[in-house]
Parts: C-alpha cells; structure tokens; sequence
C-alpha cells in the first residue's frame, strides 16, 4: 500500500471515528459548571432534530448528544461544560446503565414539546421562577392567559405551567395587606373587565371555567407543572365547582351558606379534605400550606428528593435528577403542603425531614400528569411583594431550579409501557 493510500485510508478512519463520538453534558455536582443552561443545550439540540437521550442517575443525570460541530460551539457559546466520548467510551457508559446492577436508565428524548405558560400579560421574567428559568436557559415558551385557554388553544401545546395564579376568585388573598395599593385596585378592576368580556358575571366563575379547561387538558394527555399557590388555588377551584366561597369584597356578595361542607374532593388533583381559609383579611387559601404550620428554621430548611427506580418508575426518576438528594428550602404564598391532606394515589417525590410537609409532588389524571411544586422561588427564601428579581448568573448550578426544568424537559421523553 502506497503512502498517499494509507493517508487516505486514515482519514476515512479519522472520520467515521469523529462522527462515531458523542457529547456527554454531565450534569453532576463537581464538573458541569451551568446546570440550568445545559437544559436549554438539549432543548436546542431537539429542536434541531438532533438524537438525543438523557442518562438516569449518571452523573447527575446527564444527557448524551451526537458530536456536531454546532452542539460544541453552543456549548461553549453558553457555557455549558462538555465531554467528547469515542463510541467505544460511549457504548461502555450506556453498557454500565444497562447493567441491572445499576439504578440507571437511559430515556430517548424524541422531541422539544411545545411549552405554554399561563400568566398575566405585562407580567415579568422575575414575576416568576418558571419564566425566569426559561428565559436564562434559552427554551422558548408561549404566554398564554384566560382568552387563549377559554378559546381551546391548549391543544397546541404539550406542557402547561400555572404562574402563581388564584383561580378561587379571591385576588391571591391580598386584601388585608394591600386592598388601598394602587396595584392591587387596578389588577382588580383588570380581572373584572377581562371576566366581563368573556362572558362572565364574576372573576371566580371565570377563574373556574379557565381551571375546568385545564383539567381537561391534563385528562386529554397535557402535562401541567405549577408552583406556590397556583396548586393549591387550582385544586380548591375544581373543588369548589358552583359553590360560591368568596365574601363581598371579592365578588359583591356574601358567600354561600356552608360552603365548606359542599365541597366535592373528587374532583381535585391532589389534595383532600381540607379546610378552607374564611377570613378575607387573613393570607391563606387553606389548611393544605403549612407556611404557619411549620416551624423549620432557615438554616435548617431543607427537604430530601426520594429515591426511585430509575428502570421501574422512569417518570419520578426524571422528575427527581439533580446532583444532590438534599435541596434547599423557599418560602411562597403556598411555601409546603400538609402530607395529611394528599391523596393517596399521588406521589410525594420531596420531603422535610424536620417535619414530614411535602414539597414536592406527582400525579397523573386521565391519560395526562401533573407536578406541584411548593414555594415561590428556589434562590429567594422569602419572596417579598417587590423585591428585586433574582440573577440566576449567580446561581447556576441550582438544584431547586433544576426540579423545574426537569418537568419542562421531562413531555421530550420517549412514552413506553410500563413495566409488569
């Protein structure tokens, strides 16, 4: 064999080599140095319809991607950390993750799903966690608000994420402390315009109406993700279907006489039994929060995501990767939820140790799931009216803020039936 042949022939190796190889994005706690932006590396990756597969408790869940020359430079581009794996090294890995020796899976991340969040309009990135989170790690999302739900535009969409909205009709229960700001009386006077213009005699109907829409969609096949009062207002919604729970200076009419013992629990997502919070004046939905309930102090403040079988239960495995069990605590409207008041059939994925109250939950309703997140951001442990937004530079490697976009990433996942 000549010079120039054997050259040539090392090139072509070179090349099937190179295109062989993958890009690991590790995600474990010491060598990633962006956690939150890698996620939006393998959103984009699936955009570009580029094969992608998300690697269950390696390394801290870490993703696996085909070597391009585009996936290198946005890594770099977004300072993401990166691994080239020779197919050797690759088949190695996946190998280790097969073994049932090893609690580790590999899931097929097929497609980026459509994400809508439900929130205000003129409302801010900072106004809340989720859109924070997707706006730093570069994931587009749609706002969507009440017109876009009531007018059935859900189905455009594969993953919902509820701001931290009150669908009971009672102003997110600020009237004792803010009732004179000019912001609470203008988001008021909004909230009435907009429910008269859909048809609606009061703000709680149509709240009601927009939270039936959205069960819907979750029954359809939607996933819906939602935090801080968004859970527990949503299901107290559903729950109290045709009762009238709001006083005069919500709605212009007292409410309904023993409206607590009309309630219908079967028709909520996640939590039973729970006793409805009577005073206007008082910052409290229900008894479902445990904000003055707990006595947890904050240096103290943290609570355990479970373990579970990545090969068996690949749902809350996803839902739970992080490069720490043990997660820093935050306070919210809705800042954890009474472990006494939730339904049997709904998996609690994060504990407090200190006191039981879970933060973190999963269920499925229909042929779709939901997740409730307590708290109203993971890097802010007391979130005042106001304050100012957090800088998510400053905290890239946050494992609360990874929970949540394991759930914006999690509807990519390849469905398979589950195992018997």
């Amino acid at each position: 064999m000549g010079f120039k042949n054997t050259v040539l022939l090392l090139f072509i190796l070179f090349s099937f080599t190179a295109k062989a190889s993958f890009v690991l994005i590790p995600m474990d706690e010491t060598t990633q140095q962006n956690h939150l932006k890698a996620y939006g590396i393998t959103f984009w990756c699936l955009e570009k319809k580029y094969k992608a597969s998300w690697l269950l408790n390696y390394r801290g869940g870490s993703f696996l991607l085909p070597d391009a020359t585009d996936i290198r430079k946005e890594c770099q581009v977004r300072g993401v950390s990166f691994e080239i794996l020779s197919d050797t090294e690759t088949n190695s890995i996946l190998n280790e993750i097969a073994s049932p020796s090893q609690n580790m899976e590999t899931v097929v991340l097929e497609k980026a799903p459509k994400i809508a969040v439900y929130t205000p309009k003129g409302k801010q990135p900072w106004d809340d966690a989720v859109t924070l989170v997707l706006t730093y790690a570069e994931i587009p999302f749609t706002p969507i608000y009440d017109e876009e739900v009531l007018s059935d535009q859900l189905i455009m969409y594969d993953w919902l994420h509820l701001h931290h909205e009150d669908f009971s009709g009672q102003y997110g229960k600020f009237y004792g402390a803010y009732k004179s700001t000019p912001w609470y009386i203008e988001q008021k006077k909004n909230a009435e315009e907009l429910a008269a213009k859909l048809g609606y005699n009061k703000v709680s109907q149509e709240k009601g109406a927009v939270a039936k829409k959205i069960r819907d969609f979750v029954i359809g096949g939607g996933f819906m993700f939602a935090m801080c009062s968004a859970t527990d207002s949503f299901d107290i919604a559903l729950t109290a279907d045709g009762v009238d729970i709001c006083e005069p200076m919500f709605d212009g009419d007292p409410s309904e006489a023993n409206y607590q013992a009309k309630l219908n629990y079967a028709k909520s997502f996640a939590f039973k039994d729970f006793t409805l919070e009577r005073r206007p004046e008082k910052y409290e939905f229900s008894d479902i929060d445990m904000t003055e309930k707990r006595r947890v102090p904050m240096d103290k403040d943290y609570f355990t995501l479970m373990q579970f079988s990545a090969k068996w239960d690949a749902i809350p495995s996803m839902l739970c990767q992080n490069h720490t069990q043990l997660v820093k605590g935050f306070m919210g409207q809705t800042t954890a939820f009474d472990a006494s008041l939730i339904k049997s059939n709904v998996l609690v994925m994060g504990t407090c140790e200190l006191n039981g109250e879970a933060r973190y939950i999963h269920g499925e309703k229909g042929k779709g799931m939901f997740t409730f997140f307590s708290g109203h951001d993971p890097e802010d442990y007391q979130h005042q009216v106001g304050d100012a937004p957090t800088v998510l530079d400053l905290y890239p490697n946050s494992p609360g803020y990874r929970l949540i976009l394991n759930n914006v990433l999690f509807p990519a996942a390849r469905k398979k039936k589950q195992k018997t």
